[in-house]
């Protein structure tokens, strides 16, 4: 069985077309394009109009012309009535009119596209949040936090510009293009086919711009990337970086990331400008091409001056969008990257997807590991091999062992953050892979060895576990974690804001409100993951009596460093090189004049030492 349930972040060996992954995400609201586009088609109809209400009003009421109106019959009944005069004033009114239909029409369309991509943006944030929730551990320690954050704001920022603007775009510019080629032809389809000489050179340098700023924005993405990484690292870490006063290397750091960002940032627009200068040559030429040889027409008498003015106008509804096509090709590929990147996270497996575990039995506490062994896959060697022992319901065992020795990484195979390569775990004779992972967490209260509070209040931090318990019921097992004395004595007691927007507390404190909200929902096993080590010898033996008081039936494992927390379990295991090395209680482990032996022996010379300075202190 593979040792994770979901793949870090990498890139795909096999790219996926961007176009279905832009609709992808749409969803049940893709019905409100539907709206948008009808709008988008009576908006572009009605600009087409323009020129033809200028022609009529130069061949038809100025009389430059015998060959009539263009205008649709239906307008052309409007306003065909009573003295030139009177005509002039009721095309001008009438084209008033269509002006302000139009306008409102731009207004509807934009309110339905706006509320369109605020609906597809809603959800996929809540998608991108329920996916991270239910995504491995292996993701997670392999994701740069920094990477996530910006994937979650800027490209959903990004996607959402796309659809509510570009999208649209695109379907208007095309429908302009299309309607007035349509116009133009029934003008004259010669001019017709001279206006839209230039449209294949347009297209082609169109082409080429988009593969080269698709590349360059994938550049700018990577790059502010590992700058926003590089700012959450250093302001999570500043009282590290503080305390080595290691300032001035994070500002060089910085700088270093940001000028590659700003490089990569000048070189797209390098790229856009001469896309931008040699398109708009291009567009320059066409029009005094086409006005040219209009006007050479015009005068022969193979076109009439209104036919003339109206082409000109056309010409630019054909030649400034293809201008246009480049820019949106442009915003194609940064929305393609950051869809992409998006679907980088969606495409994931969730970590309770096909997981193949659906019992839920009662836990009592009784634990096997049989025979377990357990590799990461960017490893060379076994973290943990052979472990090889059962543990009866209300029994406490504790877990020594040198740094790397494979302790943490025993009790993260207990709650299936990881899954063994070999061997079994079994909970009351169940195997681990068969319980559904809820349901086994639910039962297995785990204190990291890094406690994590959020910014709410003390009691808000504590109820995390089970919200619906009483504030007495939170000051109960806080004073058996031994951190009421130190709550009551802040300004606003258990209403007192932690984390990041109140008061800062130290390690211990950390690890004791920790340790509360593990304790506020019974469970029949915990864990404690050197959650201890932040205390003193006296609180840790306060907290270990209250705990053996109040879940005598709970079995309880102790990862720990200190022989004086672990010499009061019920079995002791030492780990060594990810093997049990010994086993036994602590009277026993010592006879063995083992690895516990050894180091009892130097814990208990450095409190000799210890108390000894204290005491020439005094």
């Amino acid at each position: 069985m593979d040792a994770t349930n979901t793949q870090p972040l990498t890139p795909k060996p096999k790219k996926k077309p961007v176009g279905p992954m832009i609709f992808k995400y749409m969803g049940r609201h893709g019905f409100l394009l539907i709206p948008v586009f009808l709008f988008l088609i009576l908006i572009t109809y009605l600009r087409t109009l323009i020129p033809l209400f200028t022609q009529h009003i130069v061949d038809f009421v100025l009389r430059y012309s015998d060959q009539g109106s263009r205008l649709p019959v239906f307008l052309f009944r409007l306003v065909d009535a009573g003295d030139p005069k009177t005509q002039l004033l009721l095309a001008a009114a009438l084209m008033v009119g269509v002006d302000i239909v139009r306008a409102l029409a731009i207004i509807a369309r934009r309110m339905t596209s706006a509320v369109f991509a605020e609906r597809v943006t809603f959800d996929l944030r809540n998608h991108l949040y329920r996916k991270l929730q239910n995504l491995g551990y292996s993701f997670h320690t392999h994701s740069e936090t920094g990477d996530l954050i910006q994937r979650c704001t800027s490209d959903v920022g990004t996607y959402q510009n796309f659809i509510k603007d570009q999208i649209v775009e695109v379907a208007r510019l095309t429908l302009l293009v299309v309607i007035s080629i349509w116009q133009m032809s029934k003008l004259n389809g010669n001019l017709m086919l001279i206006s839209l000489a230039s449209a294949p050179v347009l297209l082609v340098i169109a082409s080429i711009y988009s593969l080269q700023v698709e590349k360059q924005f994938k550049i700018i993405e990577d790059n502010e990337s590992k700058m926003t990484t590089a700012v959450q690292e250093n302001v999570s870490g500043s009282r590290v970086v503080k305390a080595f006063a290691n300032e001035r290397h994070e500002v060089e750091k910085f700088e270093v990331l940001n000028r590659k960002f700003t490089d990569s940032d000048i070189k797209l627009t390098r790229k856009m400008a001469r896309f931008w200068s040699g398109t708009d040559i291009i567009c320059f030429v066409q029009l005094c091409v086409v006005s040219s040889i209009g006007l050479v027409m015009a005068a022969r008498g193979e076109i009439t001056l209104g036919v003339f003015t109206a082409f000109v106008a056309y010409s630019g509804n054909i030649i400034w969008p293809m201008r246009q096509l480049g820019r949106l090709v442009g915003d194609f590929s940064k929305a393609g990257v950051a869809i992409t990147r998006l679907d980088d996270i969606l495409s994931q497996k969730d970590e309770y997807a096909g997981e193949g575990g659906s019992l839920t039995p009662e836990f009592t506490g009784e634990i096997e590991f049989d025979h377990v062994a357990f590799q990461f896959p960017d490893s060379l060697t076994h973290q943990l091999e052979d472990i090889d022992f059962r543990i009866r319901r209300g029994e406490t065992v504790a877990i020594i062992g040198r740094t790397g020795s494979g302790k943490s990484t025993l009790m993260r195979l207990l709650v299936r953050l990881l899954d063994p390569i070999s061997g079994s775990i079994r909970f009351d004779g169940v195997d681990s892979r068969q319980i559904e992972k809820h349901h086994l967490r639910n039962n297995v209260g785990i204190i990291l060895q890094e406690p994590f509070l959020f910014s709410k209040t003390v009691e808000e931090n504590i109820k995390i576990a089970d919200r619906n318990n009483s504030s007495d019921r939170v000051q109960e097992v806080a004073k058996i974690a031994r951190i009421h004395e130190d709550i009551v004595g802040f300004e606003k007691g258990y209403a007192t804001l932690v984390g990041e927007r109140g008061v800062t507390l130290s390690g211990g404190q950390k690890q004791r409100v920790a340790i509360a909200r593990m304790l506020l929902k019974p469970k029949p096993i915990l864990i404690f993951d050197d959650s201890l080590s932040a205390v003193d010898t006296e609180t840790d033996l306060q907290i270990r009596s209250a705990l053996k008081q109040e879940w005598k039936q709970s079995t309880v494992f102790i990862i720990t460093h200190r022989i004086t927390t672990a010499k009061e379990a019920d079995r002791i295991f030492v780990l060594e090189k990810g093997r049990i090395a010994e086993t036994g209680s602590h009277d026993e482990l010592l006879a063995q004049g083992g690895i516990y032996k050894q180091i009892w022996d130097i814990q208990s010379q450095l409190d000799f030492q210890l108390e000894g300075g204290e005491s020439d202190a005094r």
